[in-house]
């Protein structure tokens, strides 16, 4: 079997404006990044096309520390309902760069389905992250200068909460002190760093609609409190207009191709355990706009990702999934069973039995939401013909489909 990099080097890939054809967007209205990505303007939304086309939601059981497959099979799932000449576009949040240099990856699928090209949209791809990272930071920069002059003033803030992000996991950075050295260096002050797709820009950038509404959320954004308890926000220090300028690009959806040569677009990356876990509005109604199926997933769990997005993304957006598929390991529900790290390639009937209560669980709180419910079991080669059919029953029992 070749590996994931082989095999995305292996794809002879289309000229982006093909793909950008094959779903009906025109030539012009594409904006090159090179050959095989670009952007798309979002006045190609029609909030007309977007009522008839259908939504499905992926997301999974309480996953391991190396995930679950919720993004190859997105994909996978995108693939296959083109094969059977459906009109599939597969929505997906862009990787950050942490995670890709540590313990669990590249965010781009795996195997033969994959988004491409896969080293590109792993790294700096159209440079939204590195967008986002330099609002964030300016905004921090002219506070700080801010607070600087007008100390003389009397202004002073008596909490800041808005410390500066890197898409990078350095962790001697995550607690700094800044403004040291002569006064003309600025207040000194406890600082520190966040990753990128922790920013509040990430998620603002996710759920705004267009420009303007990109600006009133960011005016929005809590700074501090001053002395007497008041919030400053960036609106009071007069800044949005250029924050928003710097992001003019990076709210446009990216538009790229999966190992057969399908459209995809991959835009935003916000975690789902400190925001909402979704790709942007704009690029889900993008989709929408020029797919029959739209395949779309959230991050982590369904007790976390599919959660915010039902209460966050479809509530701001106005659109809502018609199917919701969990992505349920043999791996997974084995360590829910309380087996061992070292131990879940193993054979373990009992452990499997233990860790189906986790998604019963999960399947109880997504028909909570009144969703159709189908579990996909992302099969590895570990798994025995047993264990699978272990979860094909109790699926038959739950009267939850396991195709």
């Amino acid at each position: 079997m070749k590996s994931d990099i082989e095999i995305a080097r292996s794809i002879e890939l289309k000229k982006i404006k093909q793909v950008a054809e094959s779903i009906g967007i025109p030539r012009y209205e594409v904006e090159n990044y090179g050959r095989y990505v670009a952007k798309i303007p979002e006045h190609l939304i029609d909030e007309e096309k977007i009522k008839k086309s259908k939504l499905i939601l992926v997301t999974a059981i309480t996953a391991t520390k190396t995930g679950i497959g919720k993004t190859t099979v997105s994909i996978g799932l995108s693939l296959g309902l083109n094969k059977i000449g459906k009109k599939a576009i597969v929505a997906l949040r862009e990787p950050s760069l942490g995670p890709c240099f540590g313990m669990k990856g590249g965010a781009a699928g795996g195997g033969y389905a994959q988004v491409l090209p896969m080293e590109k949209i792993n790294l700096h791809f159209t440079g939204d992250f590195h967008a986002i990272t330099s609002a964030h930071n300016m905004i921090s920069a002219l506070l700080d200068n801010y607070l600087y002059h007008n100390q003389a003033k009397g202004f002073a803030l008596k909490e800041i909460l808005w410390k500066r992000v890197l898409d990078v996991n350095d962790r001697s950075l995550r607690s700094t002190v800044v403004g040291l050295g002569p006064k003309s260096n600025g207040i000194t002050q406890e600082s520190g760093f966040d990753i990128t797709s922790a920013s509040e820009i990430m998620a603002i950038l996710c759920l705004a609609k267009d420009i303007p509404d990109l600006r009133r959320r960011i005016e929005n954004i809590l700074l501090g409190f001053t002395f007497d308890d008041k919030p400053f926000t960036v609106k009071d220090l007069g800044v949005a207009g250029a924050i928003t300028v710097l992001l003019k690009d990076a709210i446009h959806p990216n538009l790229v191709q999966t190992t057969e040569g399908t459209a995809a677009f991959v835009h935003g990356g916000p975690f789902a355990n400190i925001a909402h876990g979704c790709n942007s509005i704009l690029a889900t109604k993008m989709s929408m706009t020029f797919g029959d199926y739209v395949i779309t997933e959230a991050g982590f769990g369904a007790d976390l990702g599919a959660e915010k997005f039902y209460n966050i993304k479809c509530r701001k957006s106005g659109i809502c999934p018609c199917l919701t598929v969990i992505v349920a390991t043999a791996q997974g529900l084995k360590m829910h069973g309380g087996v061992s790290l070292d131990r879940l390639k193993e054979p373990d009937m009992e452990g499997l039995k233990e860790g189906l209560r986790n998604l019963d669980k999960h399947v109880h709180n997504l028909r909570q939401f009144g969703q159709s419910v189908v579990v996909a079991y992302n099969r590895f080669a570990c798994d025995t013909d047993e264990e699978i059919e272990l979860v094909r029953q109790h699926c038959e029992r739950l009267e939850v489909a396991l195709p």
